[in-house]
């Protein structure tokens, strides 16, 4: 397990990167740390890794305390997002190198260094260089020189970022696999949310050098504690529209919707993911439920079109968008209405997750 307590790294000027962070990671856990550039996601992992020096608080690792110990006490591996292979050496040497570090004798390490090529399919690269191999396959050597050394705790600083889309899917399928075979704990820092959302067991968001939300896949993307998880979690941003709760109802952008039980008068931010909404080109007969706005930008997804609608009654930038089946998408400049599932939106009140509606 891997345990943060008070957990605070300032920088000359007073950048406060972590702030305060309380964390813990279960024992064989694959625990994704998710958020935009500068959140402070990077600089965490490598406090953990003993590559910064934490300005207080503490960091344990099962049942150690490693918070002033060098980083080769650790026990840790960690793969960067470049890979740092050592260009002159071949694939044996760089998967052995942590092994020489250990003073391992040659043939020992040589023969661990082939064991292990031999499982992530890269024994007939063995003699090549890093220059010689491709993104994929100097990703996977450097996966394989943190396997050799059997360390405790996998720590992975965005290491999919340089690969192709195929590649990076093929790699997230392997990698997940792999971990699960080691059952070693592994804490993922990456920006993509997808990647996250498919890998972790657990993810936390980070903004700002703190902790915004902790919780499976699932709960992060169906119900984000606040705003900010709402609007960075989930391959479509979620709509996120002012409204008010008044006379038994939820007024929001100029449609009238059910007032879940409990919620009291007032303002409110109503949350709906554009998968969660059906779009029709003629209003709903009788009712007001709907978001009524024209078509003004529809990207295709490939199996689906995401379609952004112009909503003069919605307030901030007047957007909405809804997600339709291929072939379903409107024309653009054609009127829409925006009907969404019950139950499927969340009501927020002072950046708080208040209920579904």
């Amino acid at each position: 397990m891997i345990s943060l307590s008070g957990l605070t790294k300032e920088f000359p000027g007073g950048v406060r990167a972590i702030d305060s962070l309380d964390l813990e990671i279960a024992d064989g856990e694959f625990f994704a740390l998710l958020g935009p550039s500068g959140c402070g996601k990077t600089t965490l992992l490598r406090t953990i890794a003993g590559l910064e020096t934490p300005t207080s608080g503490n960091i344990r690792i099962g049942a150690v305390d490693v918070t002033r110990l060098p980083p080769g006490r650790r026990d840790v591996a960690m793969v960067f997002q470049d890979y740092a292979l050592f260009p002159h050496m071949d694939v044996t040497a760089n998967i052995a190198y942590p092994l020489r570090i250990k003073k391992v004798p040659r043939a020992a390490r040589d023969a661990k260094a082939a064991e292990t090529a031999s499982r992530l399919s890269l024994s007939e690269l063995l003699g090549r260089r890093p220059g010689q191999l491709s993104g994929g396959q100097q990703q996977r050597v450097a996966l394989a020189r943190a396997i050799a050394s059997h360390p405790t705790v996998f720590l992975f600083d965005e290491p999919l970022s340089n690969l192709d889309a195929r590649l990076r899917l093929e790699a997230r399928t392997f990698l997940k696999r792999l971990q699960r075979e080691l059952a070693v704990t592994t804490v993922f820092v990456t920006h993509d949310q997808g990647e996250a959302l498919a890998l972790a067991d657990r993810i936390a968001v980070m903004s700002a050098g703190r902790i915004m939300q902790v919780g499976t896949p699932s709960e992060v993307f169906q119900r984000p504690a606040n705003t900010f998880v709402a609007a960075f979690i989930g391959s479509t941003p979620m709509n996120l529209l002012a409204g008010r709760a008044e006379n038994g109802a939820l007024h929001v952008a100029g449609a009238v919707l059910p007032l879940p039980p409990g919620v009291r008068e007032g303002p409110i931010v109503y949350g709906l993911r554009p998968e969660y909404a059906d779009l029709t080109q003629s209003p709903p007969p009788g009712r007001n439920d709907a978001f009524t706005g024209k078509v003004a930008v529809v990207e295709n997804l490939g199996t689906a079109h995401l379609v952004t609608l112009e909503c003069p009654q919605a307030q901030a930038d007047h957007l909405i968008q809804v997600v339709v089946p291929e072939g379903d998408e409107p024309g653009l400049g054609t009127p829409a209405w925006v009907t969404p599932r019950p139950g499927r939106a969340l009501l927020y009140r002072d950046d708080e997750l208040l209920t579904s509606a």
